[in-house]
């Protein structure tokens, strides 16, 4: 019976986890109309990059390169972790991404 129970509850998001989004001010700042904080569905690192680009345009070039990877001087952090581009998802994770900070 418990069984069947969870077979029949099929969550909103439909496959996809729905997870928190933190972007730095400064790049929501060169995209009109981004947010520093949203919700998207993604199942990795990958593919929030291309919703985040769906969304507005360009920003994956911004915070990824050619190879593809997570630009050198850009951090993504789910849960806590620092992760690359085939990190999955789960549903409810937080991620950041940060922009490294350097000086002398």
């Amino acid at each position: 019976m418990q069984a069947l129970a969870s077979a029949l509850e099929v969550p909103a998001y439909a496959g996809r986890p729905v997870v928190q989004v933190r972007l730095p001010a400064l790049l929501v700042s060169i995209f009109p109309g981004a947010t520093r904080r949203l919700e998207l569905q993604a199942a990795t690192v990958d593919e929030l990059m291309d919703a985040l680009d769906a969304r507005w345009p360009g920003m994956r070039d911004r915070l990824c390169d050619s190879t593809p990877a997570v630009r050198k001087h850009i951090n993504v952090f789910v849960d806590g972790v620092r992760v690359g581009l085939d990190a999955r998802l789960v549903h409810g994770a937080e991620v950041y991404v940060l922009t490294a900070i350097s000086g002398g």
